[in-house]
């Protein structure tokens, strides 16, 4: 048995069909939290409703988590680098239009949303992600400045719109 990681693709960096190489996909899901906060909130409406009729109580709680965890799951973005496209959320661009790419930590990522952010930049965040890219955009077209994107897996997402096939290139 050796102690070197596992290095086998997980689902996600797949080639996409039409692709050259591993491409990047993540959904930004909530954290434990989010997720337990829904179920919490269907479990209030649950115990509210109690005194009126057990049945009724059920059915409300039980829709209530229903909805809510498929609303989370569904207003949760997707950040993905396929087919010689970034998209982040329901914006996307050729990565031919992309500049320099830069990994951001949690503080990093803070002060690029506070003192140093442009208005104009195109933002795709999640508060429960709190790392994520900072990508210049060189389209001179094009009057926003740079993405500013969420996502866990920061490191990822930039190698692989930095290895992402560019004509010309």
């Amino acid at each position: 048995m050796t102690d070197a990681p596992d290095r086998s693709p997980r689902p996600t960096d797949a080639p996409a069909p039409g692709t050259v190489g591993p491409g990047f996909r993540e959904r930004v899901l909530p954290g434990v939290g989010g997720w337990a906060a829904v179920v919490a909130f269907a479990a209030v409406l649950g115990v509210a409703l109690w005194p009126a009729s057990h049945a009724i109580a059920l059915g409300v709680a039980g829709l209530a988590a229903v909805v809510g965890l498929l609303t989370l799951w569904w207003t949760s973005p997707v950040v993905s680098v396929q087919d010689g496209t970034f998209r982040a959320g329901r914006a996307s661009i050729p990565v031919t239009l992309l500049g320099q790419v830069t990994t951001l930590d949690a503080d990093a990522m803070r002060a690029e949303l506070g003192p140093r952010l442009d208005a104009r930049a195109y933002v795709c965040l999640r508060a429960w992600a709190r790392t994520g890219v900072h990508v210049t955009l060189e389209d001179p077209q094009d009057p926003t400045p740079y993405w500013l994107v969420s996502t866990r897996r920061p490191q990822d997402l930039a190698d692989a719109l930095r290895r992402a096939p560019r004509p010309g290139a």
